[in-house]
């Protein structure tokens, strides 16, 4: 490992394996569930946030088992129920009884099934251009999930997370790209979603029916111009969940933790804080 990298953190025991995770801050706890990306972290993903949402709150960011610097096990089934257990897992560990969710993405559709799954350990949840719902998949999740290591392709699909062009530069995408090609992180992220596509998509959805049930608040957040998750899954956990607010950016695409890093984090607190 490159020890020398913020994206790795602390060493916690989850299950069989252990989980690189960012803590910091202290109080209410709060856990950050990361997307999908190729190459992607806890701190790629959450670095702007965790820092913000850490002045009153204890913010706890795991890599996603197959994902950054947590360990990958051999055998292990890249599945919604795996990765809801290394939540359960980590909470144990660190002695958190209940926790508010933050799920980008993939993300999203963990920390929906993680609730259904222990109501009784769950607060609120915030959903970020989630999954969690049956959709199509787009032609933007699509060049995700079939990514294959280059520096084009890294700034192509860089292209399609943001809308704000400004932030898509030539030396993001090659430390993009790198990420992507560290030891063991491609040949786990193929393993996640060979095709076709759909049939993950679709694993990662929660039953509706379910849905309907939970009690928790929801916020749900999306970028209007998102390629990759359409604005319709969020209305349709809108239709779906009692307690759910949505607030839609205009002019943002799949990074609203990024593009509208300030809008998001403000949002944030007061909805976690009220």
């Amino acid at each position: 490992m490159q020890a020398n990298t913020p994206e790795i953190a602390n060493s916690i025991k989850t299950g069989g394996y252990n989980s690189n995770v960012h803590i910091q801050g202290a109080g209410r706890p709060v856990i950050l569930i990361h997307g999908s990306g190729p190459g992607v972290t806890a701190w790629a993903n959450w670095r702007l946030i965790i820092p913000q949402l850490a002045r009153d709150m204890r913010v706890v960011a795991p890599d996603m088992v197959g994902f950054g610097y947590t360990e990958r096990p051999s055998p292990i089934a890249y599945a919604k129920e795996t990765w809801v257990q290394q939540l359960k897992d980590l909470m144990d560990t660190l002695g958190i009884e209940r926790a508010d969710l933050v799920g980008n993405s993939f993300g999203g559709g963990i920390s929906l099934a993680f609730a259904l799954r222990y109501p009784e350990r769950t607060g609120k949840i915030i959903l970020m251009g989630a999954a969690g719902v049956k959709w199509e998949v787009t032609p933007g999740l699509a060049a995700v999930w079939g990514y294959e290591p280059s520096f084009e392709a890294m700034r192509n699909l860089l292209d399609i997370f943001a809308h704000d062009r400004s932030i898509v530069t030539d030396e993001l995408a090659r430390l993009r790209y790198e990420a992507s090609i560290r030891p063991g992180f491609q040949e786990s992220f193929r393993a996640m979603f060979p095709p076709p596509f759909q049939r993950w998509l679709n694993a990662l959805a929660s039953d509706e029916d379910a849905l309907r049930g939970l009690e928790t608040e929801v916020l749900i957040i999306h970028g209007r111009e998102d390629r990759v998750v359409p604005l319709d899954s969020s209305l349709r956990l809108l239709q779906l969940i009692p307690r759910a607010q949505l607030h839609v950016f205009g002019q943002c695409g799949h990074w609203t933790q990024i593009e509208k890093s300030a809008d998001f984090t403000r949002l944030a607190r007061d909805f976690l804080a009220a």
